[in-house]
This record gives structure tokens, sequence and C-alpha cells, in this order.
């Protein structure tokens, strides 16, 4: 099942349920997500057993919300402080060629392998540890609250002070922290974590600013397991023309870390697992266009897609709303 969260053209806040990708089936009595998610663990439901029970006779044209851009994230907090983004890297094997060629590298020494190279070769050792156990620790990285999240459709800002901005086709997974503390897994969604690439590749170090962005997630929230192996579509489009278009894989079949080792290195710090929290975390990127040296202009749209996500994510690229002016402090 695949939940949608959106405004009806009063503003008020909706939550449907989408099943073919063209009518949204409206849920009664629910405005949002989070709260339906907190109901089921009360009442010891399925969420989708919980949704199903909701689901009213009111229905709504996807494709009038999209084109109206009423979207929201398909999970939020009513505190945006309470929202954590956060997510993790090299955590993808990538293509068979890309896995040949990683294979290469990593049979050199130890000491001659790059920080990033040795992080990558201890996950494909112990990124996936039997059932019971706990694997190697992966690259982690913060994003911000909830304020950095856009909705689909919506502009992702280019700030005055940014080298670049690109989109990381990703997968996200969608949490909330129980009223003791358990972690509750509401599901996953499409993400694009968006990056600074040119600053992380002037040197390593520079990975937590270039983190420091706005992203997206949605349009849709895939409830249950994540599919093995995810295949999806990837471009970039200028001027209503694609300039860049990668198929991109993910799910563990094509991942070095189980999504149970990520979440586990994430979830057992105790201030992440605050009652009433929302957790946003991006399973690490699968491709994007600044892998093949394109540079983004305002202007474009990101577009990401994979069957088991029903519609795309996009997002258009929009220019900075402040200008890069030294930030003035005042002695107190």
């Amino acid at each position: 099942m695949r939940l949608v969260q959106f405004t009806d053209r009063s503003g008020a806040r909706r939550v449907a349920a989408s099943d073919d990708g063209k009518t949204l089936r409206v849920l009664a009595g629910v405005d949002c997500t989070y709260d339906l998610a907190l109901a089921a663990a009360r009442t010891n439901s399925s969420l989708e057993a919980l949704t199903r029970s909701r689901i009213g006779t009111e229905t709504v044209s996807y494709d009038e919300v999209i084109d109206e851009k009423r979207l929201l994230p398909p999970l939020d907090h009513p505190d945006v402080y309470r929202c954590l983004i956060t997510g993790t890297g090299l955590s993808h094997l990538g293509s068979a060629a890309a896995r040949d060629s990683m294979h290469v590298k990593l049979q050199k020494e130890e000491s001659e392998l790059t920080d990033s190279m040795k992080m990558f070769k201890w996950g494909v050792e112990g990124g996936k540890p039997v059932a019971g156990k706990i694997g190697t620790p992966p690259e982690w990285f913060y994003k911000g609250d909830g304020r950095c999240v856009i909705a689909p459709e919506k502009e992702l800002e280019l700030p005055a002070y940014a080298l670049d901005g690109g989109e990381e086709v990703e997968i996200v997974g969608l949490y909330v922290i129980g009223d003791r503390g358990e972690v509750l897994r509401v599901g996953f969604a499409l993400g694009n974590e968006y990056a600074d690439h040119v600053m992380e590749r002037q040197n390593y170090l520079y990975l937590a600013h270039s983190k420091l962005r706005q992203c997206s997630f949605g349009p849709e929230l895939l409830t249950g397991g994540l599919p093995a192996s995810v295949t999806g579509r990837a471009r970039l489009v200028r001027d209503g023309k694609e300039i860049w278009a990668e198929d991109w894989l993910s799910g563990e079949d094509n991942m070095c870390h189980s999504i149970g080792n990520l979440e586990h290195h994430h979830f057992k710090y105790r201030d992440f697992r605050q009652p009433g929290d929302v957790h946003v975390h991006f399973f690490g990127a699968a491709t994007g266009s600044f892998t093949k040296k394109i540079e983004t202009k305002v202007g474009d749209v990101f577009e990401i897609q994979a069957a088991p996500f029903g519609r795309p994510l996009r997002n258009p690229l929009g220019a900075a709303r402040e200008e890069d002016n030294l930030v003035a402090i005042r002695a107190l």
C-alpha cells in the first residue's frame, strides 16, 4: 500500500491511499500520516490494516493535486524541529560494471586505499551480519531538521554560497519513535538527498558542509518491507529536454549494508529514540547526474522514478533566496 499527504483546495491537510496512480482514495478522519502511524502502534495494528479501515468514499484526482502543487511530504511532524534528517553513504554496490571496477580497486593493500574505499571495503566485508549480530558501522551524516524538507514538485534552493546543487537518487526510511522509545518504521519513499558535490570533492572533510542543504522525498510512502531489488530511472530535464538519464539500483540485493544494519547504527544512539520524534534516513546514493560531470542550472528539473513507489519524485532547481553576505555577529 502507498500513502500520499496533500492539502485540499481550502488548505486543509488530507491523507490518501494511492493504488492506480490516477485516483487518491481519501482517508476519513485522518489529516496526517504521523497520527495514523502512532494510532497503529497504540492499537497494536498494522499500518496497512488501519489505513484500509479508514478509507472513505471520497476520491481526488492525483493529477490535479500534482498540477496545483498541493503535495506534502508523505510523513512529517507537527513540530518541524522534531523531524531529524540524516543519512548514510558508501552503501551501494552499483551496476555490474561498477562492481567489477570496485573489486579491482579493493584488491590493493588496505594501507593503499583512500578512507572512502576503506569504509566501502568494511561494508562489503561486514555490512550484512547474520541475524542477531551487529555489523560494521556505515558512514553517517546529518542534513538538518524538518525545515530543510521540500515537498515534491516544489523548488530545491541553490544557495548563493553553493558551488553545486546536484541530485542524489536514493531510498529513504521513514520512522516515528513510539511512546516507549520503540523505533517504528512507517515505510519507505523515493528520495532526492541533494548535495554540493563540487564542495565535497575539494576535500572529503567538506562532506559535512556539502550535506547541509535541502532535500525532498515522496510523493508516496510505501508501507511494509522494501523489495530486495529496486530498479528505477532518474533523469534531469532542462528547458523541456532530457539532458541526462540513467537506470538506478537499490534494495539490499544491490547494497553492501543490510537495511537492518543501517537502522541499528542510527538508532543505537539514545538521543535518536525520543518518543514522538520523526526520522527521515537516506540509505545512500544509487546514482546522480554529477557522476557524468553535468553542471546543473536553475530551472532544471530532477525526476526520480521506481515502479514500487508509484508516481515519480520531481523537483525544479530554484535560485537562492539570500545573498552570500558575511554573517554579522553581535557580541553580548
